[in-house]
């Protein structure tokens, strides 16, 4: 059989969700404030507060982009999801990860999905995805800019590929308590600034002059953009939907890889947890 074949015989078994009864998949993206979830052929099924109840009263098993508390991560996930997929499958899952929190918060993510009896996981940042959503180019370099509710972060992508990325933690979570608009503009123009100065090559440069993607629900807070527009003297560019960006970047990802050749071939018996 040829490599043409074998790659044909691929996408028979993989079929497009949500068509393909052989497995199902889940784009996961889990934030400090709000948790949501994109399950083959089904769209976005979840957008809740990132909360778990272990007995009396709630818990909070992210914060600032860390996973604190990975067993009652997995309890959320269990209570919001297993339910929810198709029986005697189990899923393939990518899950969003923050840039600078990355090695620690892959490794906890994947504890915490393994209640959900994952075929295989996949992790992505969350700035790829973001940029993915939006359909840019990623061959050129680009600034990413993701003002979550209690996490900022400024990546550059080049080539897709993270080559530089700050954060603060700061977001809209903050606002009218420790931080203001212009605290969080200001933090922002602070990272891009240092990113600026500290390049050697004219990678930030000329994505800086290409425009600023902004993402997360920042975007969303006009108090907010007003003042980067003040303060940055660069074009921004808000993605479409930019508090759901992360997650369907994700989706995106996920199907691409559904049919890829590296996850075919005979699954195991699929094993649902009680």
């Amino acid at each position: 059989m040829t490599g043409t074949d074998r790659l044909r015989t691929t996408a028979a078994r993989h079929r497009p969700w949500p068509l393909c009864r052989r497995c199902c998949g889940i784009a996961l993206d889990m934030g400090s404030a709000r948790t949501r979830a994109w399950i083959a052929g089904k769209g976005v099924v979840v957008d809740v507060p990132t909360v778990a109840f272990p007995g009396s009263g709630a818990v909070r098993p992210i914060q600032r982009g860390t996973i604190i508390d990975t067993a009652e991560c997995a309890r959320m996930l269990q209570r919001l999801l297993a339910h929810r997929l198709p029986r005697l499958t189990r899923p393939m899952v990518i899950v969003t990860s923050p840039v600078l929190d990355g090695v620690a918060y892959r490794a906890r993510a994947r504890a915490a999905v393994d209640v959900l009896g994952p075929r295989s996981v996949l992790t992505v940042p969350s700035a790829r995805a973001v940029a993915v959503a939006a359909g840019a180019d990623l061959s050129r370099p680009l600034m990413v800019v993701d003002i979550g509710a209690h996490l900022t972060e400024a990546v550059l992508l080049s080539g897709g590929d993270i080559t530089d990325a700050r954060r603060t933690a700061l977001g809209t979570g903050d606002l009218d308590d420790a931080a203001t608009p212009e605290d969080i503009a200001g933090a922002v123009a602070s990272m891009l600034t240092a990113m600026l100065r500290q390049d050697a090559t004219s990678l930030t440069a000329d994505a800086v002059h290409r425009g600023v993607l902004l993402a997360g629900g920042g975007a969303l807070r006009p108090e907010i953009t007003h003042h980067l527009t003040e303060r940055l003297p660069m074009p921004l560019r808000a993605v479409p939907a930019p508090h759901t960006a992360s997650v369907r970047g994700a989706a995106k990802l996920l199907q691409a890889a559904h049919t890829h050749p590296s996850v075919s071939g005979p699954l195991p018996p699929a094993v649902h947890p009680h």
